[in-house]
């Protein structure tokens, strides 16, 4: 068994780790008081024009081949510099494996080379809505057909990029009668379309960057070739589809996690109290132990489910298993790190506040940290019984 990166995922990792000790770090506490927006856009384009928006997307496409693996170090190795571009990363990948894998020929020779190449900043999914969140076969809104196109009438909830993606995979039910989850389709939706309408943005905890926005569809005309995949077909894609998603997200969280404890643990090594480092202290090394164990154990989880995705095995259980301890262990990192820090890591004069804040959402989007131990737990019983 090999556990290296292989050259070009390595290449990938570092240029990821470069670029974001050049151009991301140095911006983020500017980007989390709700400044230098421009250079947000700026990076997010730069950050397409290096391959990263279409890390597991065909090279016909505008991809870079590269595969999950590399996705999952890259989103991890930006994350430690920002956590709002690494997110914007991560779904704009995802976006486009949904429409690489469902797509017509046609769709996706249109919308998936405009985020690839950067042209358009982002891609954003529709899937989440008010009363249809952890539980997203409760969805209500409603794509008709009226002659050769679909009218969309409803609401989403909580859409990352919403303000500046070009396209919108949006998933509506299109058989009213049918089983819950039997009748919802995935289509999709350019920005600008009449009937579309961004909603309020979020006043966030953390990840201030990244735009998350409610999105209104008021007799929204799209044509009838919008349809992605099959009819009544689209709940059984986003539940395949969110597999990937959360091996971005547990990379992320990873990211923000290593971020916070390479932060304290320099910090021990120059901090003095009862005239010694407190890094000489067992209870600051016991911390520092503790919490980069499970950083790596999170590393291989991570490492294991995008292995078995670039292998077309089955991943979801070991997707979720990852998900929800990458993210778990960087919400302790963020705690353990601040404690390290002590009063000093409580305020905005030092970056954990801020990992602290940006970690938080890890274990509620993409999948809540419940979520996670119901599939877990459902594929086991599965597999045992």
């Amino acid at each position: 068994m090999n556990l290296d990166l292989t050259a070009e995922q390595k290449l990938i990792q570092d240029t990821a780790r470069e670029f974001a000790a050049a151009e991301l770090a140095p911006i983020a506490a500017d980007l989390d008081r709700g400044e230098n927006n421009e250079a947000f856009f700026s990076n997010l384009k730069k950050l397409a024009e290096l391959g990263f928006m279409g890390l597991n997307i065909h090279d016909q496409y505008g991809g870079a081949e590269a595969g999950a693996v590399a996705f999952s170090v890259a989103v991890t190795e930006i994350a430690r510099a920002c956590a709002s571009t690494a997110v914007t990363v991560s779904v704009n990948n995802m976006v486009n494996e949904v429409i690489q894998a469902l797509g017509t020929e046609e769709q996706k020779k249109r919308y998936i080379p405009m985020i690839c190449s950067g042209d358009s900043l982002a891609g954003a999914f529709g899937l989440t809505e008010t009363g249809a969140g952890s539980d997203p076969a409760g969805m209500t809104t409603t794509a008709v057909l009226d002659g050769d196109q679909w009218v969309l009438n409803g609401s989403k909830i909580f859409i990352t990029s919403a303000p500046y993606a070009g396209v919108f995979v949006v998933w509506a039910v299109t058989d009213q009668k049918a089983p819950k989850g039997k009748g919802i389709s995935l289509f999709l939706v350019e920005a600008g379309t009449k009937g579309l309408t961004i909603g309020k943005r979020e006043a966030k905890m953390g990840q201030h960057a990244s735009s998350t926005n409610e999105i209104l569809f008021e007799d929204c005309r799209i044509p009838k070739s919008a349809l992605m995949g099959k009819i009544n077909d689209g709940f059984r894609v986003a539940v395949a589809e969110l597999g990937g998603g959360r091996i971005g997200i547990g990379s992320l969280g990873l990211g923000v996690g290593l971020a916070a404890m390479d932060f304290a643990t320099r910090y021990s090594l120059e901090r003095v109290q009862f005239g010694r480092k407190i890094s000489e202290f067992q209870a600051i090394q016991w911390k520092i132990a503790d919490i980069y164990t499970a950083l790596e154990a999170a590393r291989l989880l991570l490492m294991n489910a995008a292995f078995r995705k670039e292998q077309g095995r089955s991943f979801a259980k070991e997707a979720s298993m990852a998900k929800v301890f990458a993210t778990e262990t960087a919400n302790q990192a963020c705690y353990q790190a601040m404690q390290i820090l002590g009063g000093y890591g409580y305020t905005q004069d030092f970056p954990i506040e801020r990992y602290a804040r940006d970690a938080r959402i890890t274990t509620i989007y993409e999948g809540t940290s419940e979520i996670q131990r119901l599939i877990i737990s459902r594929e086991i019983l599965r597999e045992l019984s």
